[in-house]
């Protein structure tokens, strides 16, 4: 029986993915191979030079193939990293990405402003996996929170990663289309934190989206309509209804999508001032909205 080292099996793995295209092949090469021996990255680094046990180079080798064919790592080991917590993740919900992590950050910075002056009440509109309520929840343990979706599936998801960081309690989960979720409710539910990341990709740039992106992650998380701008739309129209004064609006936008987001937004005539945020690649990401 052959015996092969950990090194060359990554090495081996690491060609195979750069041959298909895949970014950053070692490191997505490293990932896979910790997460079938249940290593962390250290480990498997200290490690490299051991015999890897048959077995698993089998289940390794089935693994990257996955990945080569465009599946992506999260979907995979089913779990993904988000502001330094780790996440299930599933075919039912987005991917979560490490620039919503400007989000909570900015949630964070406004709500130390404002928590000696009032209690914050925040919604999550597309809650997806739960990334954004319950990193908040966790941050925020003297906050209440709301988390929205559509999607029944996602909210599964979401309630499984809430009990798994110990917040389910303190988060309330309603299924419907953004506001609309919350129509049932007596008296109307009020929230000076508001924070969404909605579908923004138009007709034309969902057709031109990566395989490993449109083959695989949940389109209703993605495809934002004709112009990407449809939940946008339907957060701000029903905006007045649920916000308090003073009042914090946090909405994820897509490149080029600034000018157009902000428009809408001034025409509410809600808002006392607009910022935005840069992710690291220069874009402006995050618009902040301050209500009057």
């Amino acid at each position: 029986m052959n015996q092969i080292k950990i090194e060359e099996v990554l090495q081996r793995a690491s060609s195979c993915l750069k041959d298909a295209g895949v970014d950053e092949p070692r490191i997505e090469a490293e990932l896979l191979l910790a997460f079938c021996m249940q290593l962390g990255r250290l480990q498997l680094y200290l490690a490299r030079t051991e015999i890897i046990p048959p077995k698993i180079e089998t289940v390794y080798r089935e693994l990257i193939e996955r990945r080569c064919f465009g599946e992506p790592s999260a979907y995979i080991t089913g779990e993904k990293f988000f502001y330094g917590r780790r996440f299930l993740v599933n075919r039912n919900v987005l991917i979560p990405r490490p620039e919503t992590e400007l989000i909570v950050d900015s949630a964070l910075e406004w709500s130390t402003l404002k928590q000696e002056q009032m209690r914050i009440n925040s919604i999550d509109l597309g809650t997806g996996s739960g990334i954004l309520a319950i990193t908040l929840a966790l941050e925020l343990p003297t906050a209440s929170f709301t988390a929205v979706d559509i999607s029944a599936a996602a909210l599964v998801t979401a309630r499984i990663n809430a009990a798994q960081h110990r917040v389910e309690n303190k988060i309330a989960f309603h299924c419907g289309h953004y506001f609309d979720a919350l129509e049932a409710i007596s008296p109307k539910p009020l929230y000076n934190l508001v924070v969404s990341n909605p579908p923004y990709i138009s007709d034309l740039e969902m057709e031109n989206l990566p395989q490993q992106i449109r083959g695989y992650e949940p389109n209703e998380a993605l495809h934002g309509g004709e112009d990407g701008m449809d939940g946008y739309r339907a957060i701000l129209k029903k905006l007045p209804d649920y916000i308090q004064s003073p009042g914090l609006l946090l909405l994820e936008v897509g490149a080029g999508q600034k000018e157009i987001v902000e428009n809408l937004c001034r025409q509410t005539g809600l808002f006392r001032s607009i910022n935005w945020r840069r992710d690291l690649a220069g874009h402006p990401r995050l618009l902040e909205g301050e209500i009057n």
